[in-house]
């Protein structure tokens, strides 16, 4: 028995060393302890390389707007282990946590004493806590896939419709090494005559979705086919400005608080979304609602301004698809300006072509560093020989953050970026030091 919050969480934290392993059985052989919670929650599932918490932010604001109580299930998190299980964005209490792991502490207990299905992890046990907390709390639940689709924990939800937001090279050690190999595991998650809507998706990833849809017999809505974003421009103060057009016409001048010319895109993705549950459900919705839930999402870590005296700006752009993003939204956005550049990354990710994106911003120093956790990198690794006119190599992050700060001035921008467990630590210590959300 676990009696406070921090213990709730020592426990669920106690199945990490399981690592992240593929396949169902294990959660199945829970959901059926606990007479499948996963066939009670009506789901709309989410997968994708990146832009999957943004979508999903995007498309709870809306659905709330529309009167629906909405729960999410989300990783990783950014300021408290209670974000990832939330209902109309309230956070799990920790009185909740506590009587969910005292329900569920001796049923993985059980588990663990018979071959087959010991050794469930952190994930998947999270997957099944979630389910059960949100049955008889919500009329929709947005489940955010862990890892590929395919085999992922949250794959054994019934969803009403699903989602694969960008395809890019993240995991290849186990979704595979071509777009095409990883696509066929995001795909993994459409369902037998189950709406599927994609993003902004390169054609040879896109055709194995296709093909799995056509398969299936589940509609497809593809980004710029079925359904169009229009980029127009960057808001004067923080933001994107955009037209939408689908089946059922043309939205104009919609804004994002996001920033980035993706967001748009993901957007999009959960308009589309939004509109086709609206659908599915028989229920009126009114642009407003969609032009009012655009412009209070708000989604930490993700191009977050923190602080405008300085200009400080945190994005986990944790692989090279997203740091490819944050690099052209950083050319488009703040020309000019002198930039500081503070990355971390874990060593399971590509760091030398994420340090490669970075150098393109011509007037950056990269001051690259690491941090306490498990897997991040460590600076005695070749990183392809830096170029140390413009990148210094800072043993503590603490440290190379305080000089950055002394340098700034008026031109200046400090961008924070790389893994989000990295940038969620720097965000406590600025937010601790007083600076604020500002955007």
């Amino acid at each position: 028995m676990v009696e406070t919050g921090s213990k709730a969480i020592e426990w669920i934290h106690s199945r990490k060393p399981f690592g992240s392993r593929p396949g169902l059985e294990r959660v199945k052989a829970l959901l059926a302890l606990v007479d499948h919670p996963e066939k009670k929650v009506p789901t709309i599932h989410i997968a994708g390389t990146n832009g999957k918490g943004s979508t999903v932010s995007y498309l709870r604001e809306m659905l709330q707007e529309a009167g629906i109580v909405v729960g999410t299930f989300t990783s990783p998190y950014i300021e408290s282990f209670h974000e990832r299980i939330a209902v109309n964005g309230k956070f799990i209490t920790d009185e909740e946590l506590v009587t969910l792991v005292n329900k569920y502490q001796p049923l993985v207990e059980k588990l663990d004493q018979q071959e087959a299905v010991s050794g469930i992890t952190e994930f998947e046990v999270l997957t099944v806590l979630a389910l059960d907390y949100f049955v008889d709390k919500v009329d929709v639940a947005l489940i955010e896939v862990g890892l590929g689709g395919l085999l992922d924990s949250t794959n054994i939800v019934e969803p009403m419709l699903t989602a694969i937001t960008t395809i890019g090279y993240d995991h290849t050690e186990i979704l595979g090494n071509t777009l095409e190999e990883i696509a066929a595991q995001k795909a993994g998650i459409i369902k037998p005559n189950i709406p599927i809507v994609t993003g902004n998706i390169a054609d040879n990833a896109l055709g194995v979705i296709a093909d799995c849809a056509t398969k299936n017999k589940a509609k497809i809505y593809r980004f710029g086919k079925e359904y169009e974003v229009t980029y127009l421009h960057p808001d004067d103060n923080w933001g994107e400005w955009f037209d939408f057009r689908n089946q059922n016409g043309k939205l104009k001048n919609l804004k994002t608080t996001l920033i980035g010319q993706h967001q748009p895109e993901n957007a999009g993705i959960a308009i589309q979304l939004f509109e086709l549950y609206c659908e599915l459900n028989k229920i009126n919705w009114r642009e407003k609602e969609i032009k009012k839930a655009l412009q209070q999402t708000f989604w930490p870590a993700r191009m977050e301004r923190l602080s405008t005296e300085p200009l400080i700006i945190l994005d986990g752009a944790h692989n090279t698809h997203a740091m490819y993003r944050l690099v052209e939204s950083v050319q488009n956005e703040f020309k000019g300006r002198k930039l500081h550049i503070l990355f971390s990354a874990l060593e399971t990710k590509n760091v030398a072509e994420m340090l490669e994106e970075l150098l393109k911003l011509k007037n950056a120093h990269i001051y690259l560093t690491t941090f306490d956790y498990p897997r991040a990198i460590k600076l005695d690794d070749d990183f392809v020989n830096v170029d140390e006119k413009r990148v210094s190599i800072v043993s503590l992050w603490q440290f190379g953050l305080a000089e950055i700060l002394e340098k700034m001035d008026d031109e200046s921008l400090l961008l924070v970026t790389g893994s989000l467990y990295f940038v969620s630590e720097v965000r406590s210590l600025l937010l601790e030091m007083g600076g604020s959300h500002a955007g």
